[in-house]
């Protein structure tokens, strides 16, 4: 089969295992996943329950079990990346910094992505994407963007 035969769900379904593959082995080297990752984001907003951590990952991990959660924020707390006080998870200094790390390897990433796109071509795909989500019952207004 030819590349332009392929239909679209082979592309996407390609690329998202390909950024995924890429941002696993790129956190793995710092000893964290994407979604520890992405709770850690979710705090630099603020304090948070396991609950809202949860339900924030919904859009990029639609079936988040709680279990998992609590065993990964866990696994934040034992390495003093996040603090627990009254219920509520917030980012330690040490947290911070990590995070500030990770980000360099989250802007490697997107540069490689978009290698040979122009910014024009970017936005027409994200907003074609955003078009097609809607057409298939995507409502914006009952999710939260993403961290990525």
């Amino acid at each position: 089969m030819a590349t332009d035969e392929r239909p679209i769900g082979f592309w996407l379904k390609l690329v998202d295992q390909l950024v995924d593959d890429e941002f696993g082995s790129s956190f793995e080297e710092h000893g964290v996943t994407r979604r520890q990752w992405q709770m850690m984001n979710l705090l630099t907003d603020g304090p948070a329950t396991e609950k809202q951590l949860t339900d924030g990952l919904k859009p990029f991990f639609p079936v988040v079990e709680t279990g998992t959660s609590v065993e990964l924020i866990e696994e934040l707390r034992e390495s003093e990346w996040v603090a627990l006080d009254d219920g509520q998870y917030q980012l330690t200094d040490l947290g911070r910094r990590s995070l500030e790390n990770l980000r360099g390897a989250v802007e490697r990433i997107r540069e490689q992505l978009t290698e040979n796109i122009s910014e024009e071509e970017y936005t027409a795909l994200v907003t074609v994407l955003q078009r097609m989500a809607t057409n298939l019952g995507w409502d914006e207004s009952k999710d939260k963007p993403p961290v990525t």
